[in-house]
């Protein structure tokens, strides 16, 4: 853990730059390695091709991300942390926001059941 997934309508596809914002994403959440460790760190993005947004008469485009965690931190460390986040998913689609109607959403969600994993990717990070 963390893991970002980022669901995005397929209209944004062209201009949206999603490899980009991963990238992004990812820079943001190893700077943040005394909460996260690198090797649990993934981020994934989701094309939608079905989807309707208000009425559905306009080129409406949505994104939203969601970061996925464990428990175990503050609640300020989790405000920081997805403040920052979605302060990157702003900068990233400032441009097309201006230019068409776009609806950007952004949420943490914290495991509060047990996970199982298994990541032997941990080991280049010690």
């Amino acid at each position: 853990m963390p893991h970002f997934i980022l669901e995005y309508t397929d209209n944004l596809k062209e201009e949206g730059n999603i490899p980009e914002l991963l990238a992004k994403v990812n820079a943001c959440l190893m700077e943040r390695g005394d909460l996260f460790p690198i090797g649990g760190i993934r981020s994934r993005a989701i094309e939608l091709k079905d989807y309707r947004i208000a009425d559905g008469k306009e080129d409406d485009a949505f994104v939203h991300g969601m970061l996925k965690i464990g428990m175990g931190r503050t609640k300020e460390e989790k405000q920081s942390v997805g403040y920052e986040l979605f302060r990157i998913m702003k900068e990233h689609f400032a441009a097309l926001y201006e230019k068409r109607y776009l609806a950007l959403s952004f949420e943490i969600a914290e495991f509060t059941n047990g996970t199982y994993k298994q990541n032997n990717i941990h080991r280049r990070f010690k």
